[in-house]
């Protein structure tokens, strides 16, 4: 018998390298933040917050005056959009979901009254409630100021089922 034959039962006892992950998709671009940056550099500069409110109009896809999901949420994978919520009084904040993803910042900051419209108060005032993201007070938005962290162990989310 060769020796090697005594190595197979010692190479199947070790540990296995864990499978890898695959890599995470990409997160799609919010049409708030591609509205908003007029230059594509990634950050929300003193002139970009200024301009907001005339920079989210062009989100309007009907004209209305006012944001609903459809209009400023990313389409889905599936190509699909956003429902529109229903109607809600103003001011009356929407029940959380189970297991549901956490709105991003921007979204959060425009949307005052959390009824996931962004009315054309809210659309006027959006310079001031855009300020209210930036956390070290420089006049600008960055990257870590306006873009949701992903938990370290979170696994990719799937929206099949």
């Amino acid at each position: 018998m060769h020796p090697s034959f005594l190595l197979f039962p010692l190479l199947a006892s070790l540990p296995q390298a864990p499978e890898a992950r695959p890599p995470a998709p990409p997160r799609p671009v919010s049409p708030i933040l591609l509205a908003l940056d007029l230059n594509g550099d990634g950050v929300l500069d003193a002139g970009e917050l200024a301009s907001a409110s005339q920079s989210l109009l062009k989100l309007d896809k009907n004209g209305d005056g006012q944001l609903t999901p459809d209009e400023y949420r990313p389409a889905r994978p599936d190509g699909q959009t956003a429902a529109a919520p229903p109607p809600r009084p103003t001011g009356q904040f929407r029940e959380a979901r189970p297991l549901e993803r956490p709105r991003p910042p921007l979204d959060v900051a425009l949307d005052e009254d959390g009824d996931e419209l962004i009315s054309a108060a809210e659309l006027a005032r959006a310079p001031l409630l855009l300020k209210k993201l930036d956390l070290n007070g420089d006049g600008r938005l960055t990257l870590d100021e306006y873009q949701p962290k992903r938990p370290m162990n979170a696994a990719p989310r799937s929206d099949k089922p």
